[in-house]
């Protein structure tokens, strides 16, 4: 069985390709790739895997965007952290998922769920693709007329100065991450500890005015002041109000936040 891991996460890819060898001795990982563009040239440039398994969030965002670009004629084990309402819909269109950190026993159940459909698979294609956009439409709320129309925060309750005070998302410049601690600044410079972490927060934020350009940072439009080109074909970028720190949009990243920000 030829495997595909898409997965940004080192530790993740060695400890899922452990396990895979652990629970299932036919098993070959032919390929690895972290990040959405990663995923495609892959698929585009290699046969079809017999699975993939296929983390959500990527170093360049939500690997659903692979569907999107390339076709994927193999079936699909999600890894996830998503909440319930997805897994809803995993369960639904009958695709697999496991839930993050890897369990060997929920594996080995995905693996066997596998064997048991692969003769479906083997024999048409479609179902795979027709599970997939019925996927997608479900989590878009598309696939339900009655579903609302995803809202995102428009304003976080914070402490400052030994009280509680409220800040509109339109006047925050830019997320960062100091260690385990994660804060804001307002574009008047003002900075606040915010008690989420950045992969809550950027579920929360609207992608058209927000960008997650490294997983240390997510900035707003009119905080990115100055881009300069950086080795590595990775820019540097100047923030407005002043960063605490360097940032960077990592090589993976460049294209998706050029395309962003033209918008």
């Amino acid at each position: 069985m030829q495997v595909l891991i898409v997965e940004d996460e080192p530790l993740a890819v060695k400890k899922l390709t452990r396990l895979l060898s652990e629970v299932a001795f036919d098993v070959k990982v032919v390929g690895t790739a972290g990040s959405i563009r990663a995923a495609v040239e892959w698929l585009e440039a290699n046969p079809a895997p017999d699975l993939i398994f296929l983390d959500i969030e990527l170093s360049d965002g939500q690997s659903f965007e692979i569907f999107q670009r390339t076709k994927v004629k193999s079936p699909i084990i999600f890894v996830t952290s998503y909440d319930e309402f997805a897994l809803q819909a995993f369960k639904v269109n009958s695709v697999d998922y496991l839930l993050k950190p890897v369990q060997r026993e929920d594996l080995e159940a995905a693996i066997e769920k596998f064997r048991e459909l692969k003769h479906q698979y083997a024999r048409d294609v479609n179902p795979i693709s027709a599970s997939i956009e019925s996927l997608l439409l479900t989590l878009t709320g598309g696939g339900n007329p009655a579903a609302p129309a995803k809202e995102y925060r428009s304003r976080f309750l914070v402490k400052y100065l030994q009280k509680y005070v409220t800040v509109e998302v339109a006047d925050i410049a830019y997320f960062w991450s100091e260690g385990r601690v994660n804060f804001f600044k307002n574009h008047a410079g003002q900075k606040y500890l915010v008690e989420y972490t950045l992969d809550e927060i950027e579920a929360m934020l609207d992608p058209r005015d927000w960008f997650r350009v490294s997983r240390q940072f997510i900035v707003s439009v009119p905080a990115v002041h100055e881009i300069h080109p950086f080795f590595n074909n990775r820019l540097k970028l100047h923030l407005k109000p002043q960063e605490p720190e360097e940032v960077t949009v990592s090589r993976e990243r460049v294209a998706d936040f050029k395309l962003w920000l033209g918008k």
